[in-house]
């Protein structure tokens, strides 16, 4: 299957190459010839997907037939390998990781490519974009981190899987990172694209808006699969450390957030168009970037693969990119002037552009503090790392702002807002917060004057419960009036509301969904741990829970050998069940692994860690957390996740208008 794989590979090579050529010479001819290029040009695009999904399958049966004659499955798999972890071979290491990248991306271009009658000259341009990241992707494929390329000597059995990566999370996480990541090159081709030939209106950005809300749903997903990922396999007790490559995934979730924003005053008031163009231009090449420091070597991380040399392709490719952004814009500088100008600070408007200001300081505070161990190197000599006490001094105060504008700026009018829609939208949401904030304070389950953490805190459940109380009110009004036309019950007139504008009160549950994620964050700041021996009749108390030590048992099977602790857990003396943290050791490579035991509630988590056993090797070490409210942020996930397949969801009245279409269709033909 090597020889396959490889074939694949250079035809794919081929046939990007044509798509982008055959695709540039149609858009530049603009004759009724080139029609005739066009298409060619667009069905090798589509073959394109059909080479490299062939080279997929090949890499993939590769590792599930044993064959450790190609290196890449030598290195990242074994006989022993469970079948659902040989698939997931195929991205964790570099090479097949790449691959993935490129057979997401052919895959996107394949969608696209069917959809061109949407706009055949817009897509047409979006394709020939598409098809010039797809040459680059296949050239390192084929030339610089060769996926098939032969082992030098035969041996029996592989190196295995990344004891990490041996956790049915990291079957999904991946996957959807990478389709978050890739993704954002279709709405970086249509802008481009639309930039290039002059596109007049805003209909690229109702055609891009949904290719966006899909792609960032999908890094939405990966990056906080990545956090569980985090929380329940590398044993440390907490879900976010500010690693560089974590850093990584969320810079263009934080820009393709504010894009997603912003990008409504452009639908609206034809306003920040530049702007727009920019963050889209920015957000891509962050997913770029974040490639490149995964796979350059150039940073220290559990996630990051080994030190390479294709780093400087991934420069080379991102020079190139912006120098070919930048000229556009230059060149079509005036074909972007706004059409409206801001006209008060109380509007939507000027929200929305807060917003993305506060988005971009979050974004290059990040990236700041991410690239600064490479800067300090090259400017000092040595390498100064900068740790999670930075990124919380500045990123907890943005996200408390971020907060704010969540639940007022959607309630805010476009243009300017009257006083007394401010009373009316936001009195009684204050006074809820208000509250909300003395009630915790006088129930004493935070003292907000007690440390800076416990006011951050504080002050963002107080937030979010205002956030909440908006979005809650802003259901309520509409249901009411709905209720009263119709007659149904509130419930059912939530539901209508929202299938008459799907994309509003998606939204409004994508906030909720945020509300309740920082909610979850707030939880931090009374994080408890302790760590003992825990042998049999050994207690241990954390908070209201008091663990004790039953035995430890050992376990020995093909892939890996195992302690688990036996701990039975109680809650105010009230048995809860019993907790099986474990240690692993895998064979064929020798390397230790996790298995965190974790009893979830929305109240906390009780978190055990089998730390080793002791220096008698007769009791287990056993580190226990404590970890408030972090149920919240799984939850809040999922409301996320739903909010924006409703928006995804067209209206009802435009989903009758098309059924009305389409069923007379019939009608005019018998007719005739």
């Amino acid at each position: 299957m090597a020889s396959f794989g490889t074939f694949a590979l250079l035809i794919g090579l081929a046939l990007s190459g044509y798509a982008f050529f055959a695709g540039l010479l149609a858009l530049a001819f603009r004759r009724r010839q080139s029609a005739a290029l066009s298409e060619t040009a667009r069905r090798a695009g589509i073959a394109v997907f059909v080479c490299v999904t062939a080279a997929a399958f090949a890499l993939i049966y590769s590792a599930f037939t044993n064959d450790f004659t190609v290196e890449y499955v030598r290195q990242h798999s074994n006989k022993a390998l469970p079948g659902i972890y040989k698939f997931s071979a195929l991205w964790s290491g570099q090479e097949g990781s790449l691959l993935l990248w490129a057979w997401l991306l052919a895959g996107y271009g394949f969608v696209l490519r069917l959809r061109h009658k949407v706009d055949p000259k817009l897509v047409a341009y979006a394709s020939v974009v598409l098809a010039a990241i797809q040459i680059f992707f296949l050239l390192l494929l084929n030339f610089a981190a060769r996926p098939f390329g032969l082992a030098a000597r035969a041996v029996e059995d592989g190196n295995g899987l990344n004891p990490l990566l041996q956790y049915p999370e990291m079957v999904i996480h991946p996957p959807m990172l990478y389709l978050g990541y890739v993704g954002f090159s279709v709405p970086f081709a249509f802008a481009l694209g639309a930039l290039a030939m002059r596109y007049p209106g805003e209909k690229w950005i109702h055609i891009t808006r949904r290719w966006t809300m899909v792609t960032w749903g999908f890094l939405t997903v990966g990056v906080f699969l990545g956090m569980h990922w985090a929380y329940s396999v590398l044993g440390w007790g907490g879900y976010w450390g500010w690693d560089p490559v974590e850093n990584a995934s969320v810079l263009p979730w934080l820009t393709g957030t504010a894009f997603l924003h912003s990008v409504m005053m452009q639908e609206k008031r034809g306003m920040m168009k530049k702007w727009n163009m920019w963050l889209i231009f920015i957000t891509f090449m962050l997913s770029i970037l974040g490639t490149w420091l995964t796979r350059s070597g150039v940073i220290s991380s559990v996630h990051a693969f080994a030190q390479s040399s294709i780093g400087v392709w991934f420069l080379v490719f991102l020079g190139m990119t912006f120098v070919v952004c930048a000229a556009l814009f230059i060149l079509n500088f005036d074909h972007l002037s706004s059409e409206h100008r801001l006209e008060a600070i109380l509007s939507r408007e000027s929200s929305f552009l807060f917003n993305n200001v506060i988005f971009l300081v979050a974004c290059f505070t990040v990236l700041w503090g991410t690239l600064f161990p490479l800067l300090s190197e090259a400017i000092q000599g040595t390498k100064v790392t900068v740790g999670p006490p930075f990124f919380n001094r500045v990123m907890v105060p943005v996200g408390l702002l971020l907060l704010v504008l969540t639940g007022v700026g959607p309630l805010l009018a476009w243009r300017k807002t009257s006083l007394g829609s401010l009373k009316r939208n936001f009195t009684v949401p204050t006074l809820i917060a208000i509250a909300s904030g003395i009630a915790m304070i006088g129930l004493r389950w935070m003292t907000p004057w007690a440390s800076l953490t416990e006011f951050y805190s504080w002050t963002t459940i107080v937030l979010s419960v205002l956030v909440a109380a908006t979005i809650f009110a802003e259901f309520g009004r509409g249901a009411r009036v709905i209720s009263g036309k119709t007659g149904q019950n509130v419930v059912a007139a939530m539901v209508h509301l929202t299938r008459r504008n799907t994309r509003r009160y998606g939204g409004y549950l994508v906030h909720f969904g945020v509300v309740l994620i920082m909610i979850g964050f707030a939880g931090a700041a009374f994080n408890q741990e302790r760590e003992q021996e825990m042998g049999l009749g050994d207690t241990m108390q954390l908070g209201r829970y008091k663990l004790v030590g039953k035995t430890f048992t050992q376990d020995d099977t093909p892939n890996h050998t195992s302690d688990a602790a036996i701990i039975d857990v109680y809650e105010n003396g009230k048995p809860l069940g019993t907790m099986y943290p474990e240690k692993r050791l895998f064979k064929a490579n020798n390397e230790p692994g996790t298995i965190v035991a974790i009893r979830s509630t929305l109240r906390d988590d009780l978190y055990l860690v089998f730390a080793g056993l002791n220096a008698t090797g007769t009791k287990p070490i056993i580190k226990a957390y404590l970890n408030p409210l972090v149920g919240w942020i799984w939850f809040g996930v999922v409301i996320t996740i739903l909010g924006t397949l409703i928006a995804l969801v067209p209206n009802m009245q435009a989903a009758e208008q098309r059924q009305h279409a389409l069923a007379a269709e019939p009608l005019a033909v018998e007719g005739d």
